[in-house]
């Protein structure tokens, strides 16, 4: 059984670390958290719309509802990488609740914070990314996540689609990997290509396929995690059928080649959807902003039922007059106060857990968070 502290990946490029954080690698930030000021996150967790013509059974966005769909316009995208580069943000991570790569925002986007030193990251199931735009974004993006929910076509279509006869969006998807894949060695490019499986635990059969899967296509690594659901279960995510599947996980690592690394989130699968944190403080480092525009401190809270901690609109007022307001830092100050509970009135395993939990061990004493004195890790502005 791989231990918690086996967080690091060896990568010919250096450390991958996905199980993880980087924390120490933004220290100073640390501090002046500690210290009561009021920090700019490290990081953003977004998307340039709602929309998506996926149908994943996994897909806490399907639990966030009611919300707008429309996409994001470019010139208020670009605005908003011009607010983020004025605050001190360091990296945006275009995954959230929606597939940014059919907005019409994507290609200006990833190209603009290029243009201003910001690093970029996505998240794609990859069926509208295609050769073109592939050429146009992959020389200015940091890491491509490919969801890719099953390693077998009828299966993957069964997960993600409309059923298990409609395997041309597998089709669809392989090849635009392949290519970017391809591109990547042509042109020498530095960034990282992965898939990544969201496990239900029914899926386990899965586990094998995926993996060879991931070696088949040449990919950096295969990562599979658990998966996330609301405060009420909605999802049905039963965690204590996971445990079983530790053998499988196993095995499924030992596949790794000397190319492709198969990474398992052991941390996230081994706490069992409830954290060890009460307080909620992630969000102030790690912010997460709907496809809609919608800001709140976590995609845990982009329901309308959460409304009270919705800070604004970035569509509709600039994210910096926001990101300065007394709105935003009531909500990150209640969410790290004693009337929130992180165990009972949010969803389970966020996408800012890791952080959470450094976070609140460093507060509590458990755990000191202290500068880093090893060499960066790969990815090391996102947190």
């Amino acid at each position: 059984m791989k231990t918690l502290h086996e967080k690091e990946i060896a990568t010919k490029d250096g450390a991958l670390i996905l199980d993880s954080h980087k924390l120490p690698h933004h220290f100073e930030r640390v501090q002046a958290w500690e210290a009561g000021e009021r920090i700019a996150p490290v990081s953003v967790d977004m998307a340039l719309t709602r929309a998506c013509g996926a149908m994943c059974a996994f897909c806490y966005a399907m639990v966030q509802e009611p919300q707008e769909r429309s996409s994001v316009k470019v010139d208020t995208s670009l605005s908003l990488l011009d607010d983020f580069k004025s605050i001190g943000v360091k990296s945006v991570s275009l995954i959230s609740d929606g597939e940014s790569t059919i907005s019409k925002s994507y290609v200006p986007f990833i190209q603009h914070a290029a243009s201003l030193g910001i690093d970029v990251g996505n998240a794609t199931n990859a069926w509208e990314w295609g050769p073109e735009k592939i050429e146009a974004v992959l020389p200015h993006l940091t890491w491509v996540r490919f969801t890719v929910a099953a390693g077998r076509p009828e299966s993957y279509a069964k997960i993600m689609y409309k059923g298990p006869e409609h395997t041309q969006v597998f089709d669809k998807a392989m090849a635009n990997i392949r290519y970017a894949v391809e591109y990547k060695k042509k042109n020498n490019l530095p960034v990282t290509l992965g898939i990544q499986m969201v496990l239900l635990p029914e899926y386990k059969d899965e586990i094998i396929p995926f993996s060879q899967l991931a070696i088949d296509l040449g990919v950096d690594y295969g990562v599979i995690k658990h998966c996330s659901d609301d405060e009420n279960g909605s999802l049905g995510v039963d965690y204590s059928k996971y445990e079983p599947l530790y053998g499988k996980l196993n095995e499924a690592e030992k596949m790794s080649t000397g190319q492709t690394k198969i990474i398992v989130k052991w941390e996230k699968i081994m706490d069992k959807g409830k954290p060890s944190y009460n307080r909620f403080y992630g969000p102030q480092f790690l912010l997460q902003i709907s496809g809609s525009g919608l800001i709140a401190p976590s995609g845990m809270f982009f329901n309308a039922k959460f409304s009270k901690l919705h800070i604004g609109n970035f569509t509709e007022e600039r994210f910096i007059d926001m990101f300065k307001s007394e709105k935003y830092w009531r909500a990150m100050n209640y969410l790290a106060s004693p009337s929130f509970d992180a165990q009972t009135m949010m969803g389970t395993l966020p996408i800012q857990h890791y952080v959470s939990v450094a976070l609140d061990n460093h507060i509590k004493g458990i755990e000191k968070i202290t500068a880093a004195t090893d060499e960066k890790p790969m990815h090391v502005n996102f947190l």
